[in-house]
């Protein structure tokens, strides 16, 4: 009877520890993608090229989105750090919208880097 307990203690002491190390392990990356995106030396030029498809939406002045219906942002001059933890927490789906999780999935931390350093030199 002691053994069992002992053993039932032990197996739920584990569990516990592995269910704390599975919950850390899945905040660590949104926060270290972002700091190595950060951590890069961002191309404008590169970026220019990989922002053509966001022109379509943030470009338009005044644009709503048609699913959910909001306003779109605005992101020429934004600060490149929050581009950069933007794009990592749609990729990583900490962010909810559909569309921008579509596109920030094709990023690596480089092209982040890259974006965020054309769309902050932006007026």
């Amino acid at each position: 009877m002691i053994r069992t307990l002992l053993f039932a203690s032990l197996t739920l002491a584990a569990g516990s520890a592995l269910a704390q190390d599975a919950a850390a392990t899945t905040a660590a990356p949104a926060a270290s993608s972002a700091k190595a995106a950060a951590a890069l030396q961002g191309d404008a030029a590169r970026g220019h090229t990989l922002t053509y498809t966001c022109q379509g939406c943030h470009g338009i002045t005044g644009y709503k989105n048609a699913y959910p219906n909001y306003h779109v942002p605005k992101i020429g001059g934004q600060s490149p750090q929050y581009l950069i933890n933007a794009l990592t927490e749609y990729k990583q789906g900490a962010r909810k919208h559909p569309t921008m999780q579509a596109q920030a999935q094709s990023f690596s931390a480089q092209d982040i880097a890259d974006i965020a350093a054309y769309l902050s030199g932006l007026k």
